[in-house]
Formats: structure tokens, C-alpha cells, sequence
């Protein structure tokens, strides 16, 4: 059901339960390396018509990008205050997001679609990666901005360009961790290292653009892009 509203928030019509245990039959197919994705393994796995797939999706390119929405989706979008956004707030936010995030990047279903994406890339099948890159990593940073943006409002962050700021937090709560899963290695973050890990990169990331405390920091990128 967050899946369902994180999409509609951002616009996009939001799937009904049918068509979302559709996309869950996509996503098993495309993680399960003895199928392929088509139309018509789709229809098959959910029980439904080819017809009905190209009503709902229009291709098998509209149906892969809805899968990747719908996995991305999981990572919920941040609800702030309507107004007096503080330190605590914006952390708390900033907090929600990196947890929400490390569950899905290091649930198996993001890794072996992030595996085939990578594998694709460089062929002439090479549409998923495209469609994982613009709905993953790239919506990522358009769901996080706003909450960047009025961070910046309410003068609790300091940054010049709020995508540079964007990519900070982005390595400051992946690290290594996606690397090391997408080539094999087995580590399994449960859910008190996964807010562990959430906390501390929010902490790392408002120590190096918080407004008033990360002022050294700031003046030292300010200075490295000069």
C-alpha cells in the first residue's frame, strides 16, 4: 500500500491490486534466471491476458518500466511538517529515507534486477538498464530534493547545487554495500544495522552541509570547485 501511494504522490497513477500482483509476477520473472520476460510469460504467471497486459502497460518496454517503478516505489516518499521544519524533522526524514532505501537495495529482488540491468546494458537489449537507471537511482534524487529544498528554506542545510548534495547522501548511505552485493557477497543488513547505518550517514551528511555546523566542510568543497 506505500508502494501504491509513493506513486501516486509523485503523479503517476497509482496501480490497482490486480495490476499490482502483475508487476510482482514481473518482478519474479525477471529475477528468476531460467525465465524471460514476456508478455506472454507475464500473462501466464499472473493469470491474465496479453490483452489485458497491453491495455494496462501499452509494450513490454511500458510494462518493464511500470515493474521498476513499482519495485523503486518501496523507498517511500518523505512527508514533512506543513510548516516550523526543524533539524530534528529534516533528520528524522533524511533518516526514513536511507532505511527505506537500504531494505530495498539489499533485498534480493533489487539485487538480481540490478545484476540483469548491468548485464544488459552494453546489448541490444539494454532497455532495462536504461529503465532502472531513470526509475532507481535517478528518481531516488527527484523524490529526495524537495525535502533537500526546504531543508535549505528553513536555513538547516548549506549547499550551493542540491544535486551534488544529492549524490553526498547517496554515497553516504550506499557506500559499498550494493557493489559488494551485486558480486556475491552474501552480508544480509538486518533491520537494527539497516537504521544503524541510516542514522549514521544522516548524521555524516547534516555534519557536512548542515547550516552552522558543517561550516569547515562546506568552505572546503566550496574550495575544491573552484
Amino acid at each position: 500500500m506505500q508502494a501504491a501511494q509513493t506513486i501516486a504522490q509523485e503523479g503517476l497513477e497509482a496501480p490497482t491490486e490486480r495490476q499490482r500482483a502483475v508487476l510482482d509476477a514481473a518482478l519474479a520473472l525477471l529475477v528468476d534466471p531460467n525465465e524471460t520476460l514476456t508478455m506472454t510469460s507475464v500473462a501466464r504467471r499472473a493469470s491474465c491476458s496479453k490483452e489485458t497486459l497491453y491495455k494496462w502497460f501499452g509494450d513490454r518496454d511500458g510494462l518493464l518500466t511500470a515493474t521498476v517503478q513499482w519495485q523503486a516505489a518501496k523507498v517511500r516518499a518523505v512527508q514533512l511538517p506543513q510548516a516550523g521544519l526543524d533539524r530534528t524533522a529534516l533528520a528524522g526524514a533524511l533518516e526514513q529515507f536511507a532505511a527505506d532505501w537500504l531494505r530495498v537495495l539489499s533485498g534480493t529482488t533489487s539485487v538480481a534486477l540490478n545484476r540483469l540491468a548491468i548485464g544488459q546494458a552494453q546489448t541490444l537489449r539494454g532497455d532495462l538498464g536504461r529503465i532502472v537507471l531513470e526509475n532507481g537511482p535517478v528518481a531516488m534524487g527527484r523524490r529526495l530534493r524537495p525535502v533537500l529544498e526546504a531543508g535549505q528554506a528553513a536555513g538547516l542545510i548549506a549547499c550551493d547545487d542540491v544535486e551534488t548534495a544529492f549524490r553526498t547522501f547517496f554515497g553516504l548511505v550506499v557506500r559499498d554495500l550494493q557493489i559488494r552485493l551485486l558480486l556475491g557477497d552474501r552480508l544480509a543488513p538486518g533491520e537494527t544495522e539497516i537504521r544503524r547505518e541510516a542514522m549514521r550517514a544522516t548524521q555524516q551528511f547534516l555534519a557536512l552541509y548542515g547550516a552552522g555546523t558543517g561550516q569547515n566542510a562546506h568552505h572546503l568543497q566550496q574550495e575544491g570547485t573552484r
